[in-house]
């Protein structure tokens, strides 16, 4: 698998499924999440709710449409809240397997994600990025590339040093 890093804005990047760090109830929220529902579109959070009413816990995915976004899909994680004390890296860790494998059942070969959990929620950048680059070269899957957007530059220094 090839992973890519940019610090491009997330939601215009064209790829097979944008990965949305995502809060549990996936009704939209601040940050990444936010930012995938306002360019969007309605439909996005239309289809978490008819599909997930009741959301998804932390570390599992979930699928929806992308709505307006130049993706054919948005995998939406929900992503372990260090600041709140979900500080277990089997959490951070399921969230990249978890968006591979829904990747895989989709069809999809190509992702663009974030840093899940090292914005608001937290996580240490340094472990964020080793966590997702390890988890990602280990994880079995049909996915050939994902796309890393870290507009922080503290992040992306932290992923560039991951990937060695």
């Amino acid at each position: 698998m090839e992973i890519d890093l940019s610090t491009a804005d997330i939601t215009t990047v064209p790829t097979g499924a944008i990965v949305n760090a995502a809060h549990h109830a996936l009704r939209g929220g601040g940050g990444v999440d936010g930012a995938i529902h306002r360019a969007g579109g309605p439909s996005i959070l239309a289809d978490c709710i008819a599909r997930y009413p009741h959301g998804v816990p932390t570390g599992e995915a979930g699928w929806t449409t992308a709505g307006n976004l130049p993706a054919r899909y948005v995998i939406h994680v929900v992503g372990p809240n260090y600041t709140a004390g979900q500080r277990d890296p089997a959490l951070l860790e399921s969230c990249y397997r978890n968006a591979l494998r829904l990747a895989d059942e989709l069809g999809v070969d190509e992702l663009t994600a974030p840093a899940v959990s090292a914005g608001i929620y937290g996580w240490p950048k340094e472990s964020a990025a080793e966590i997702a680059v390890r988890t990602l070269r280990e994880t079995r899957t049909a996915v050939r590339r994902v796309t890393f957007c870290l507009v922080e530059p503290r992040l992306y220094k932290a992923f560039s040093k991951a990937l060695g």
